[in-house]
C-alpha cells in the first residue's frame, strides 16, 4: 500500500517536472525571424515585441539633419532586418502583451538586438527598458546618431497624437513642423502586409478600424488627408482611441 503511494507521489513530480520543462521551453523562441516593425518580430506563427524597445511606428514621420522628412518607422524596421539578415534569434518570451503578440528580449550571436536598435539611434528605451538600455540611449543622443540627427516625436507620444509631446533629436523645428510629426504617411496601401489594418475617420470625426476579412474592408477607401491610418494590430488601433467596426 505505502509503495503504491510513493509510486503516485513520484509519478506526480515527474509529471510536474514535464509541465515545467514544458512551459520553460515554450518560453524561449529560436529561428530566422521575419522582421514586422523596428520592434516587432515573429518567429513561425508567433509574433512578438521588443521589451522596452520604443521604436517609431511604420507610418511615423521623422526629419533628418537637414530638415527633410522622411519615414523613420519604415527606416528602423529595415535596419533591424539588415542587421539580423537570415541569423538565427534566441528570443525570450517573457509575458502575453496582447491576445496577439508576446513580449520579450531577442539576442543575435550573443547580443541583444533591443540595446543594439536602441543604440544605433532606430529606437529609444521604451517602458520597462533595462539601465543598459538607457545608457545605450544617452549614448546614441550625444553622437546623434539615427532618428537623434533630425527631429521626432517619442513613438509612445505619436501613438496617442499627443499636441503637447516634447520634440526630441537635435533639430531646431517651428511649431508648425512640430504638428507634422505628429502625422503620418500612410498611403492608398499598407505599408506592410503585416500592417494591414483600416483605421478611417467617418463623418463625425470617429476613429474606426477595420480588419481584413471584415464586412466593410473592401469598402472602405483610405483617405490620409483626412486622417485614415493602417496599424499592425487591434491593440495598436485601439491604443489610437480608435474603435472596432460595429458592423
Amino acid at each position: 500500500m505505502l509503495n503504491r503511494a510513493l509510486s503516485a507521489i513520484v509519478a506526480v513530480l515527474v509529471m510536474q517536472g514535464l509541465v515545467m520543462q514544458s512551459t520553460a521551453s515554450a518560453a524561449e523562441l529560436t529561428g530566422v525571424p521575419r522582421v514586422i516593425s523596428g520592434h516587432s518580430i515573429a518567429i513561425g506563427k508567433t509574433r512578438l515585441g521588443l521589451t522596452g524597445v520604443g521604436a517609431p511606428a511604420l507610418e511615423q514621420v521623422c526629419l533628418d539633419a537637414s530638415g527633410a522628412r522622411f519615414a523613420c518607422g519604415i527606416t528602423a524596421r529595415d535596419e533591424l532586418a539588415k542587421h539580423v539578415g537570415t541569423q538565427t534569434l534566441t528570443c525570450q518570451a517573457e509575458h502575453r502583451e496582447n491576445s496577439e503578440r508576446m513580449a520579450g528580449s531577442c539576442s543575435v550571436g550573443g547580443e541583444d538586438v533591443g540595446k543594439w536598435l536602441i543604440g544605433t539611434g532606430w529606437a529609444i528605451a521604451g517602458q520597462h527598458g533595462s539601465k543598459d538600455y538607457e545608457a545605450a540611449e544617452a549614448d546614441a543622443k550625444a553622437r546623434k546618431a539615427g532618428l537623434w540627427a533630425g527631429a521626432f516625436i517619442a513613438p509612445r507620444e505619436w501613438h496617442r497624437r499627443n499636441l503637447q509631446a516634447p520634440k526630441l533629436g537635435a533639430l531646431d523645428i517651428s511649431p508648425g513642423m512640430r504638428v507634422v510629426l505628429l502625422h503620418g504617411h500612410s498611403g492608398a496601401t499598407p505599408p506592410s502586409p503585416d500592417c494591414a489594418i483600416k483605421g478611417h475617420i467617418n463623418r463625425s470625426g470617429t476613429c474606426i478600424y477595420h480588419v481584413p476579412g471584415s464586412r466593410w474592408y473592401a469598402r472602405v477607401s483610405m483617405q490620409p488627408t483626412n486622417g485614415d491610418r493602417w496599424f499592425c494590430s487591434k491593440d495598436e488601433a485601439e491604443q489610437a482611441s480608435c474603435r472596432e467596426t460595429k458592423r
